[in-house]
Order: C-alpha cells, then sequence, then structure tokens
C-alpha cells in the first residue's frame, strides 16, 4: 500500500469515497449493501481480520467514527472522524479488502474491484463539515434522476430519501445509531427536525 503524501490527523474529520474499477457495479443486491454495511462496523478496531469473522465486540477500541454513510451502485461515500493513529488507514484498508473478498468470492472472479486507492478529502472547515452530511445523504437521489438539482420536484426526491436503505439517513430520523457515532461529531443536529430541514434546504437550493 502506497503511503499518502499527507497522513491523516487523528481528531480530524474526512470525507472518503471509492468507486468500482472502470465504474463497474459494485453492489448488485441487498446481500451486497448489507454486507458492506455489516463491515463497516466489524472493522473498526485494530484486530487483524479472521476468516469467517461475522461479529463486533463493543469493548473494541474503535479507530475511527462514521458521521455519515451513503452506498451508491458503483461507488460509496462516508464521513469519518480518525480517532488513533493510523486509524483511517487500517480502517479502510480491513473495509476494502474484506469487501473484495466477499465480493470475488460471491461472483466467482478475481482481481482488483475498486479504483484504485481509495479517495479522502480533508474538511478543514466548519461550514464544509457541515454541508458534507447533507452531500452525502442527498448524493443517491442520482439513483432515480441524474439531473435533480435541476427537476425541481423535491418531495419525490425526499420521499426517495426517506426510503433509502443503504444510507445513514433513517438512523438520524430515527435516533438509532447502529453505524454512526453522532457524539464523536459537531452537534449540528441535535434533533432531527432540525436535520431534515437542513436537508430540505439543500434540496431546495440545488433545485433552484
Amino acid at each position: 500500500m502506497s503511503i499518502r503524501p499527507i497522513p491523516f490527523v487523528t481528531g480530524e474529520h474526512y470525507h472518503l469515497y471509492n468507486r468500482g474499477n472502470s465504474k463497474q457495479i459494485i453492489f448488485h443486491d441487498d446481500q451486497d449493501h448489507r454486507y458492506f454495511m455489516n463491515l463497516l462496523i466489524i472493522m473498526n478496531n485494530e484486530q487483524r481480520v479472521k476468516s469467517g469473522v461475522k461479529t463486533h465486540k463493543d469493548s473494541e477500541e474503535k479507530v475511527i467514527s462514521i458521521g455519515a454513510y451513503t452506498l451508491m451502485p458503483n461507488h460509496f461515500h462516508i464521513l469519518v472522524k480518525q480517532e488513533k493513529d493510523g486509524g483511517i488507514t487500517t480502517f479502510m484498508h480491513k473495509l476494502l479488502t474484506g469487501y473484495v473478498g466477499y465480493y470475488n468470492k460471491k461472483y466467482k472472479r478475481t482481481g482488483s474491484l475498486f479504483e484504485g486507492k481509495f479517495k479522502s478529502k480533508y474538511a478543514m472547515m466548519d461550514t464544509y463539515l457541515r454541508y458534507l452530511f447533507s452531500y452525502i445523504h442527498l448524493n443517491s437521489l442520482k439513483i432515480i434522476d441524474q439531473n435533480w438539482k435541476t427537476a425541481k420536484i423535491y418531495d419525490k426526491h425526499f420521499e426517495f430519501l426517506l426510503n433509502y436503505p443503504y444510507s445513514s439517513f433513517n438512523e438520524y430520523l430515527t435516533g438509532n445509531f447502529e453505524i454512526v457515532n453522532k457524539g464523536a461529531f459537531p452537534d449540528y443536529f441535535p434533533t432531527k427536525d432540525i436535520f431534515l430541514k437542513e436537508v430540505m434546504l439543500w434540496i431546495k437550493l440545488s433545485e433552484h
């Protein structure tokens, strides 16, 4: 694994993402999505990956905290905070290695699945960090409408977000945080109503 020119800083926030090699589909069905989402939980530690591992112990010290995520057919987005030195690199290596192993076995293939090493953007500014919560969740709208930003039918788009099962959107709506660690990020959205208002604002701003 090549070394990044600028190392990740513990305590800071980053937008991580990657897509399938040559933009190929990486999530074909519900099982694929669920497997990846489960890996977001069980790979968040410093333990070495063991063959067939399916569980996660709450006592294991987490190397990153997740603030938001969305899985798309051929790529993913994750907003994280690094909790331990080297945490992001450790987590992403385990996450992607684990998923590629699962994917290649299931679909009887070999070789790389992702388009090189994962990409990252440093959320240095508070305004950008806050925006990422909306950007990541709204990304899934491209599934039903590539031109949703100019469609001006935000009621339809909002309904899609409510029913899309492969993002952290509903964790914020229900308060049932299984993957997200809300407390590790600034308290931008103390209530679900404030969260919804923020997302709806970005939908309407984008469609005008």
